[in-house]
């Protein structure tokens, strides 16, 4: 069926809507309030979208719709279906594991801790996400040498005989039979109680508790049960003062950090649970293209809160923006109200402050992780014989051969060197001819830098094809260094038909190989090599400019042997332009302050 048709079918609803390209690949999935006009918008204003999704729209060649009773539940179905069909349109995150949390099952009548990935809603209490893991399973060693509560499974309504961890004295063994009398019951959910305040930091009540049971213990002469419960308090305060603990005022939130480049972006979460972090998550997203960061968080919480977990009071967001639709669905979840927006307060911005740094962090850590990938790739690609930390690109810039320059520059780390680029004006070439400028740059850099080993890159890219990689070749050979060289050209409309060399991408000559090696669209490889040869280009293409300007500024009289700054300045400042000049007669050109009747004969011969 055409679009055109399909969008006129469409109902004014709410929804999801699902693009899909070539052989039925699902492109974007979206939500509606309104599907016919938001279909609509994408085929019949095309132009007030942006960039990500007006190149999404030239791949679409068909679409479905599926109504929903409201926008919450769009919502949760868009959710749902990014997270299973993973869309390359839609923002993705790479996050399939459930998060670990603490489960105390006060549902059951002899309560016991565990660890679970699942959230159910059976009663149980649950405490997390605890990501990274490593603070949780140190808290739960913890709870386990101090709160003798029971961690087995055991269907308790038959008796067992106890365990080595009741030996151990880390459990009060319910399971016995001869342990379970109403005061052992009381007993028990008293330690429960206190596990329960432990996990959520329930400081003041938990320590006040304690030290009224071991003084009520004291008072009964039970002095080897007061003394345990001192040893407990000794524990808690040790504990306690190393945990990450930023204002009790805070109580629960999580705090939505943001850090963006360009196209690239880190998320980092907060997770914060009675004023302590409790644990945190960074996230890498990649090509988001022209999307505003209020879309960005907007995708982002719709994704990461799709997963089933005990849902914060408060999410603060990186940005400002009004999301109310995400609130109300979030708020559903939860059961309770969720506040769903930027800092509000001081302590609020300083939590936001802290998710923001720690998203930078992430983003460089991110980056230099992933080139130093793309880098190994790019030596597997090409077949180099040393890992190409550091590459080095060539270009050169002219206009029929005039103001010729050749320019290069240096990526390392992860970044463009900037004190390592060098400029040269062309000085043995003239005319037209791009091989013979290459050559001559190559040599020139190459010969400055010969005999420092720290400055030689491991990789020289040449912008162009095999000619002038052949003419890079030629001038490298004298100097013997160990540099691989490189050629990349640039991709066309077409094909050469004649070579049968594809020229429809971008491609990588060389040395000894007569097939180049295609640089495929959209891979990281492709990316940075891409990158370094635009920058160098750009960096060759700025300085030939500048040499242009300044030739079409320069005047006349400064080519005139004889006449140097001040008698230019005088004789502009006798007769006010150089239109002027032009006209006077040598004898008024020589009645000028420091000029004489011989250099007057040559400004009139080279200006008349």
């Amino acid at each position: 069926m055409d679009i055109k048709k399909k969008l006129r079918q469409a109902p004014s609803s709410p929804g999801i809507y699902i693009m899909k390209g070539g052989r039925e690949k699902v492109l974007y999935v979206g939500k509606a309030k309104n599907l016919r006009n938001r279909l609509r918008s994408y085929f019949q204003d095309s132009a007030l979208l942006d960039a990500r999704k007006m190149k999404m729209v030239q791949e679409v060649r068909d679409f479905d719709y599926i109504v929903t009773d409201n926008e919450l539940a769009a919502l949760a179905l868009e959710a749902n279906f990014i997270k299973r069909i993973r869309p390359g349109y839609n923002i993705v995150l790479r996050d399939d594991k459930n998060y670990p949390y603490l489960k105390l099952t006060v549902n059951e009548e002899w309560p016991r801790l565990e660890v679970v990935r699942k959230i159910e809603k059976d009663g149980a209490l649950y405490f997390g996400p605890y990501v990274p893991a490593g603070g949780m399973w140190e808290m739960l060693k913890f709870i386990r040498r101090n709160f003798p509560i029971r961690i087995c499974r055991h269907n308790l309504d038959k008796p067992f005989r106890p365990c080595v961890q009741h030996q151990m004295g880390r459990c009060i063994a319910p399971c016995a039979e001869s342990l379970r009398t109403t005061e052992d019951h009381e007993k028990y959910i008293e330690i429960v109680n206190e596990v329960r305040a432990f996990i959520q930091g329930e400081k003041k009540g938990l320590l006040s508790s304690l030290q009224d049971r071991m003084q009520k213990l004291s008072d009964e002469l039970k002095f080897e049960e007061a003394a345990s419960i001192r040893d407990r308090l000794k524990a808690l305060e040790t504990a306690w003062e190393t945990q990450h603990v930023i204002s009790l005022e805070l109580g629960d939130m999580d705090a939505i950090g943001l850090y963006r480049e360009g196209q690239e972006a880190s998320i980092f979460m907060l997770f914060i649970r009675n004023g302590m972090v409790i644990g945190q998550k960074d996230f890498f997203l990649k090509k988001l293209e022209d999307m505003d960061n209020g879309e960005l968080a907007s995708d982002f919480i719709e994704q990461f809160y799709s997963k089933e977990m005990p849902l914060s009071p408060r999410i603060i967001l990186p940005v400002k923006a009004q999301l109310t639709t995400q609130q109300q669905w979030l708020s559903e979840r939860r059961g309770a109200a969720v506040r769903l927006a930027y800092a509000r307060n001081e302590l609020e911005g300083k939590v936001l402050k802290m998710a923001n740094d720690n998203a930078l962090y992430a983003f460089n850590r991110h980056r230099e992780t992933r080139v130093d990938e793309t880098i190994l790739k790019i030596k597997e690609l090409l077949g180099l014989e040393r890992l190409p930390k550091r590459i080095g690109a060539i270009d050169v810039s002219n206009i029929s051969g005039s103001e010729a320059v050749g320019a290069l520059i240096v990526y390392e780390d992860g970044k463009f060197v900037k004190e390592d680029y060098r400029l040269f004006k062309i000085k043995t070439v003239s005319g037209i001819d791009d091989f013979a400028m290459i050559g001559e740059t190559a040599g020139r850099y190459l010969k400055n830098i010969a005999e420092d080993e720290s400055r030689l890159p491991q990789l020289l890219l040449i912008d162009g094809g095999r000619g002038q990689l052949e003419s890079a070749l030629k001038a490298m050979r004298p100097f013997d260094l160990p540099v691989e060289l490189t050629g990349i050209a640039k991709a066309k409309d077409r094909r050469e038909k004649t070579s049968g060399v594809r020229t429809d991408v971008d491609r990588i000559y060389l040395p000894g190989k007569r097939s180049p090696v295609y640089l495929e669209p959209f891979l990281d490889t492709t990316h940075l090599l891409q990158k370094i040869r635009d920058e160098v280009h750009r960096f060759a293409i700025t300085y030939h400019k500048k040499l242009r300007a300044k030739r079409t500024l320069e005047s006349p009289l400064e080519k005139i042997a004889g006449i140097g700054k001040t008698r230019r300045l005088a004789l502009l400042k006798h007769f006010g332009s150089l239109d002027a000049i032009r006209s006077a007669s040598v004898e008024e050109l020589a009645a000028v302050k420091g000029m004489n009747r011989k250099v007057a004969e040559l400004v009139q011969e080279t200006l008349g």
